[in-house]
């Protein structure tokens, strides 16, 4: 019997790639609302969400070339990779507030 199958892995951090590229393109399209709450509502579901996936992916490989679905997938089969992604969007949409933020106040300051 392979008891290594049950065993959580070693690399916890093997999608964090995959997450970081994900966030990113959320919030530079300034949808990371949206995106949030599909996220949240989908964690109780995600295993059957990932089911679902690797069951489209001959119908879907074909029609797109995703490079990384079945990493995508894999990553959906563990909420906490689901809530990893929405800490990640959350940290990346509050730098680029912050970003802005500051740029406004130097030129006030310029200005005023």
């Amino acid at each position: 019997m392979d008891v290594k199958k049950y065993i959580p892995s070693e690399k916890e951090d093997k999608f964090d790639d995959l997450i970081e590229r994900i966030a990113r393109r959320i919030v530079n399209m300034r949808l990371e609302i949206p995106f949030i709450i599909v996220f949240e509502s989908m964690k109780p579901l995600s295993f059957i969400g990932s089911s679902i996936l690797v069951a489209f992916e001959p119908i879907i490989q074909p029609i797109f070339s995703f490079k990384d679905y079945r990493r995508f997938y894999e990553m959906l089969e563990n909420r906490d990779n689901i809530e990893k992604l929405i800490q990640k969007i959350e940290e990346l949409a509050d730098e680029r507030d912050s970003k802005k933020v500051q740029s406004l106040e130097k030129e006030k300051n310029k200005n005023g």
